[in-house]
């Protein structure tokens, strides 16, 4: 499978001006193809092809007006184009009903959050000797390697954020000795707010909530920037300093989800989830804390590790009922409120911890082997119903009808 990793890079303020020309230069190309394939829409002719718009890309750049186009490689151009037809192509596959709805491709601004451009191997880039990444008309821009890349890249995209930091992303071909050995354990995870996460072997992970510790902080950085006035260069500062403290929300939570999910995967044979509706639960009052906990990278990143490692990796639908079955007898009895954390079965008398009884019942759901010992539950005394306390008067028993000399049927 192909993965991609993410490194920081350092350029400096030559390379970054070379940057933002090539990142512009991008934008240009972009706009103009989608100008052109817009207009012939509105006048009722043909769809542009690729091959069209290539050939007007070449015949521009000779003209007064666009020569500038040639001052960056002409590979970051091509992959311009090539990313429209994939916008073109995500956007029909949308109505198609082939893949999720997605919105027409819209124009580019250099206002935007983020501003990428792609190099491929026609481009001519490499890894220097001493580690720095040779872009063709930049330069060699340091990077901080925090790890090895597993083959060699055939891609890199390099990109700004909105807190103008760059980072280069390699697209790398991952290989089969990294499968990890044969494990026992299989668990099911039950997502939520309260926990993080919940296994079925009764493990509870806190949830960080990385984005209400620094609320207050946030609230005043925004604060700050709302005074600012517009255009000024203290609006610009003050618009990087919320960046950069959303940044540091946002790589605090992905360093969560990354070293949790590696841990699942490493740990177990097979793991189950819940396939939540995110995108419902987050028009409810609940919204911030679950934009905040992240469910849908998690469960990206679980899905993708378990592939990559030789791991099994399964969602059960969003519609089985977790937190209304008993993991014990399996008796249902209908839903709670999200104050009951921890109920008694009717039928069984076990007391079952709600979050630890809906990741049993994940498992469960999804076919794995649940060890007794999972689901944490205690058994209660249950009084006899009534039909069965006692002797019934009317019917003796057996040792009763004996003494009677009555004969056994």
């Amino acid at each position: 499978m192909q993965l991609r990793y993410s490194f920081r890079l350092y350029p400096s303020v030559g390379q970054r001006a070379a940057l933002a020309r090539a990142f512009g230069c991008a934008r240009v190309v972009f706009n103009d193809a989608l100008r052109v394939r817009e207009e012939a829409r509105a006048g009722g002719l043909p769809f542009v092809t690729s091959a069209e718009l290539s050939k007007r890309l070449t015949a521009v750049k000779k003209t007064p007006e666009r020569a500038w186009l040639g001052e960056v490689s002409a590979v970051v151009l091509q992959q311009s184009l090539r990313d429209l037809d994939t916008a073109y192509k995500n956007f029909f596959d949308g109505l198609k009903g082939k893949r999720p709805r997605m919105g027409a491709p819209r124009f580019k601004s250099k206002r935007d959050n983020r501003q990428s451009i792609r190099f491929t191997a026609n481009a001519a880039w490499r890894i220097t000797s001493g580690g720095k990444l040779r872009l063709p008309k930049v330069g060699d821009v340091p990077v901080r390697w925090s790890r090895t890349l597993p083959s060699a890249p055939s891609t890199v995209t390099v990109v700004k954020d909105a807190a103008g930091r760059y980072f280069a992303s390699f697209v790398v071909e991952t290989h089969a000795y990294e499968v990890l050995p044969q494990t026992t354990p299989e668990i099911g995870v039950d997502l939520g707010l309260g926990h993080f996460a919940v296994l079925s072997d009764g493990t509870k992970i806190n949830s960080p909530r990385f984005l209400r510790r620094v609320e207050k902080r946030l609230k005043k950085a925004q604060r700050d920037l709302s005074r600012k006035e517009k255009g000024s260069r203290n609006r610009d500062k003050a618009r990087i300093r919320v960046a950069r403290a959303h940044a540091r929300v946002t790589d605090a939570r992905r360093n969560f989800h990354h070293q949790l999910s590696t841990r699942l995967i490493r740990e177990n044979q097979a793991v189950a989830v819940e396939d939540l509706a995110v995108k419902g639960l987050a028009r409810t009052r609940l919204a911030k804390s679950i934009h905040d906990a992240g469910w849908s990278a998690f469960v990206r990143m679980l899905e993708y590790k378990a592939t990559r490692y030789g791991r099994t990796f399964m969602k059960i639908g969003r519609f089985e009922p977790t937190s209304q079955v008993c993991s014990a007898c399996g008796v249902k009895d209908g839903p709670k409120p999200l104050s009951v954390r921890e109920w008694t079965c009717g039928a069984c008398g076990t007391v079952l911890d709600r979050d630890v009884n809906a990741a049993v019942n994940v498992a469960k759901a999804a076919g794995l082997a649940v060890p007794a010992c999972g689901a944490q539950v205690r058994r209660v005394p249950v009084p006899a119903p009534r039909s069965e306390a006692g002797t019934h008067p009317k019917q003796p028993t057996r040792l009763v009808r004996e003494q009677a000399g009555i004969l056994g049927l």
